[in-house]
């Protein structure tokens, strides 16, 4: 079992690639055939595994949760950090804090158009971590 952990920095609302720097990590842990989990210690933040050609497919689901999960809704008594407060905590519990990956031949086993993705919920830049665990 090899497990590391590494932080990010977003800037603010959006999709930030990780696959390479979680690939990187499995190539280190010397697991050839195994799992890799991806988790991320935080309530307004996800992880999510999507589309990785097209940058559109990320901006329409960007679209969809505006829609879904409007900052500033009267209808949210949590706001304690701003409008995009409650909001992010809903983005969260939509998606993913934990991601498992098979890996084989000591790569992620990720389809073709498959990349892995912090999805930051907050409008304002917030420093992520990011905990991989390869067995």
């Amino acid at each position: 079992m090899h497990q590391e952990e590494f932080r990010v920095r977003t800037a603010g609302r959006q999709f930030l690639d990780l696959t390479s720097r979680i690939a990187e990590v499995v190539r280190h842990s010397g697991v050839r055939q195994g799992l890799c989990n991806v988790f991320l210690s935080h309530t307004s933040a996800s992880l999510v595994i999507c589309e990785n050609a097209d940058p559109a497919v990320r901006r329409d689901l960007e679209r969809f949760m505006q829609r879904i999960a409007r900052d500033g809704d009267p209808a949210y008594e949590h706001d304690t950090e701003g409008p995009d407060d409650m909001p992010a905590h809903i983005r969260t519990v939509l998606t993913q804090s934990s991601l498992v990956i098979p890996v084989r031949d000591s790569r992620l086993a990720l389809g073709t158009w498959q990349g892995v993705y912090l999805w930051e919920h907050r409008t304002s830049a917030h420093e992520r971590r990011v905990l991989v665990t390869v067995w």
